[in-house]
């Protein structure tokens, strides 16, 4: 199969015979996958459908080496976590195929990466290694044409400068900010930009108090006069992300789909519009695992698009761009 037909599905039918070819695949060749869906004792043959397909606990991916027999991994992903947490690996073994997955779903959201100017004020990311976002972020700004695209790690008046310039120039621009740091910079700086792209990765790293996200978004709101926050879905064990225009709805390429489960019965799908936990199909994952059941709490809606609305309470807090609420 030529794997790259992904970035090219049209349709629901090619959705679920290229998810068939997929789970086929790391069936045969990803051992973890393998042992886990023997585990369940399914019969693998009634598999005709993706919504049939086993998802792996995301869990593993703390513990087990997840990638596909004869493959080495050219990057590792790592998430973040606080002293002492056991944090998730992604083994790559392609990075072209994250390149080429993000590429294409930015694209697909914001348009042409090289006119737009991407400015992030990410400094826990930046403080550590293996981050995604990181390696995505770098990308995007390698590929903008804009002069101004560039990393803020606490130098908040050059940011305010910077937003100033490009906001009399008219370019659109797009801020990537953890939570934390946009609260920071909001403390002393405001500013009247309605075009401004906001892009909220989440969390408080510890460095504030929790907050819902309703309170956040409103308060950025005020301070740059923009209509709404946006936010991305996703997390060191995916390479596609879905994307949030505001009001925390989201939406996901053609490539990547959110199924909800139920909390009590996790081999069973629940209802659209019925919370329950989310369980993602990334078919990026060629060469770990496509399939992975979260730790989210969210429900989807009859257009496709989902909603996120928290994590299990058991669960750790990975460092991603989530807030719990």
């Amino acid at each position: 199969m030529n794997w790259d037909r992904i970035f090219t599905i049209q349709n629901e039918t090619e959705f679920n015979e290229i998810c068939l070819n997929t789970f086929r695949f790391q069936m045969e060749h990803v051992s973890i996958y393998r042992q886990y869906v023997q585990q369940l004792n399914r019969p693998i043959n009634a598999i005709d459908h993706f919504t049939k397909i086993p998802f792996l606990p995301i869990e593993l991916f703390k513990t087990q080496a997840i990638i596909a027999d004869g493959y080495s991994p050219e990057i590792t992903f790592t998430s973040s976590g606080t002293t002492g947490m056991i944090t998730s690996k992604h083994l790559v073994a392609e990075k072209r195929v994250y390149e080429q997955s993000f590429r294409a779903a930015f694209e697909q959201f914001y348009g042409k990466i090289e006119n737009i100017a991407i400015l992030a004020l990410l400094p826990s990311y930046l403080e550590r290694t293996g981050s995604s976002l990181i390696y995505m972020i770098n990308d995007l700004m390698k590929n903008s044409h804009q002069p101004e695209s560039n990393y803020f790690l606490y130098n908040h008046e050059e940011l305010y400068q910077t937003l100033l310039q490009l906001k009399t120039k008219g370019t659109k621009t797009l801020l990537f900010g953890v939570t934390f740091a946009l609260l920071d910079f909001i403390e002393k700086y405001q500013l009247d930009f309605p075009n401004l792209i906001i892009m909220e990765t989440g969390g408080m790293k510890g460095k504030r108090k929790e907050m819902v996200r309703e309170e956040i978004h409103e308060l950025l709101c005020n301070s740059f006069h923009v209509p709404g926050i946006h936010s991305e879905y996703g997390m060191t064990e995916l390479l596609s992300q879905g994307y949030s225009e505001a009001n925390g709805i989201f939406r996901h390429p053609n490539w990547m789909k959110i199924l909800i489960r139920e909390t009590n019965d996790p081999l069973t799908l629940a209802e659209n519009k019925k919370t329950g936990a989310i369980n993602v199909i990334d078919l990026a994952n060629r060469y770990s695992c496509s399939f992975i059941a979260t730790q989210d709490l969210g429900k989807i809606y009859d257009d496709g698009s989902f909603e996120v609305l928290g994590r299990f309470d058991q669960s750790d807090i990975r460092g991603c761009n989530l807030l719990v609420q």
